[in-house]
């Protein structure tokens, strides 16, 4: 498109902001996502985190891994139970305990833009299908609250997030160099989204990968998440 100028400008959009996240849990098959919760979660999420015995989960997050309860309380506290970041504790179904933690954050329901990290899923859930079902549920909540673009963003450096962040269908962007310092050290950030027009046929590619019939009776997957795509 041009203007009256004759110069290149993006498309006309007739776009209603989105709306915040909302204050309610989200059910799948494997997991349950709930609005974290002080009293309802950090005893179990604490618990959990420590079968991370190596703490090597936070190599990547501004903060160490805890080896005290009441230090993590306060953390949980002071970073967990805003609006921005909005943080979900992930539930094991079977035994109704918290076994990790993500958020939405840099929510901007103006621009239709919405954030997906601070993710540590604890070792109960890694590569279950509890914790490809959890990122899932998220995103379908934020095309369903109006977002036209879901970000991914990580440390360059991180293998298996930016691992994960392709697995899932994000595209990469590229990197943004020496875009922070943490732990007294550079990190220079991937960028990855997924946009609205992506979204439903890749949401397909989720609910095939996610049906039962695609795991055998240990829960092994008969076909990758790629193959669907």
């Amino acid at each position: 498109m041009q203007n009256q100028q004759h110069l290149p400008i993006g498309k006309a959009v007739n776009y209603t902001p989105a709306s915040p996240p909302k204050k309610h849990p989200l059910q799948g098959q494997y997991c349950r996502l709930e609005p974290f919760d002080i009293a309802r979660h950090t005893e179990g999420l604490f618990e959990a985190f420590l079968t991370d015995s190596s703490g090597k989960n936070w190599t990547y997050l501004p903060f160490e891994a805890f080896d005290d309860i009441v230090k993590f309380r306060s953390w949980a506290e002071n970073t967990c139970t805003g609006t921005d970041p909005f943080f979900y504790a992930v539930i094991d179904p079977n035994s109704g305990q918290a076994i990790g933690l993500a958020s939405f954050l840099r929510i901007n329901p103006a621009a239709g833009s919405i954030e997906v990290g601070w993710i540590n899923f604890s070792p109960l859930m890694q590569g279950t299908r509890a914790s490809t079902e959890a990122m899932y549920l998220m995103m379908q909540e934020a095309f369903k609250l109006g977002y036209r673009r879901y970000e991914w963003k990580c440390d360059s450096l991180n293998a298996p997030s930016n691992h994960a962040a392709k697995r899932l269908g994000f595209t990469f962007e590229g990197i943004f160099r020496q875009a922070l310092v943490y732990k007294g050290r550079n990190r220079d950030t991937a960028w990855y989204s997924v946009i609205d027009s992506e979204w439903p046929t890749l949401e397909k590619v989720f609910v095939s990968w996610l049906d039962a019939g695609n795991f055998d009776d240990s829960g092994k997957q008969t076909a990758k998440l790629q193959y669907f795509r």
